[in-house]
């Protein structure tokens, strides 16, 4: 069999030509008989379709993708994800890459995309470090990431919107662009100054 794999975040999923019918009408041609597809957000791993998708595959079957990165999130859970389908005696053909199998020269195709996924992770890394060396030579500099900064009175506004149950207070964290635990932080501290009653 067949199959091919379709994937988008359910935010941009028209960008760069990854739409699903995009990937749909790529993935027929490319001769998949079966086409699994599914769509979720960014910030969330759980793919059911997809796992359900690796437990039938058996040995002998070919997985179909556009790009590399519809089987993962990061270029390495991409390359583990093929390596297990190979030793599982699985073809799997990456259409904007080529097809990745058991023959020396598809054994030879993973090395190198592991090679490039450890020497990115390896660039990042020293990026990082260089980065942050930099940053200590700096005065004021600590670690972590700076506060966020909000305007009091909008942040007061949602407040009072989530205490008087007229909004959630994960929505009024969205407007706001900062996270539950600094919401939280930034609401106790004005509590504790007198500028919001608890």
């Amino acid at each position: 069999m067949i199959y091919g794999y379709a994937r988008v975040s359910t935010k941009g999923q028209l960008r760069d030509g990854n739409s699903l019918d995009a990937q749909h009408d790529s993935l027929t041609e490319a001769g998949c008989t079966e086409i699994v597809q599914e769509a979720f957000t960014g910030t969330t791993t759980d793919r059911p379709e997809f796992d359900a998708l690796l437990d039938r595959l058996k040995d002998g079957d070919t997985l179909v993708v556009t790009k590399l990165d519809r089987i993962a999130r990061t270029v390495t859970g991409g390359c583990e994800v093929v390596r297990s389908l190979l030793d599982r005696g699985v073809t799997v053909r990456v259409l904007n890459m080529g097809t990745l199998d058991n023959t020396p020269v598809g054994k030879m195709m993973v090395s190198v995309m592991f090679a490039m996924a450890e020497f990115e992770r390896d660039m990042i890394a020293q990026r990082t470090a260089e980065g942050k060396a930099v940053a200590k030579q700096k005065p004021g500099w600590r670690e972590g990431r700076p506060p966020a900064e909000v305007d009091m009175e909008e942040f007061k506004r949602h407040v009072a919107l989530v205490k008087a149950k007229k909004e959630k207070r994960r929505d009024a964290c969205a407007q706001l662009g900062i996270g539950v635990s600094t919401y939280t932080k930034i609401r106790r501290r004005l509590i504790d100054s007198g500028e919001l009653e608890g």
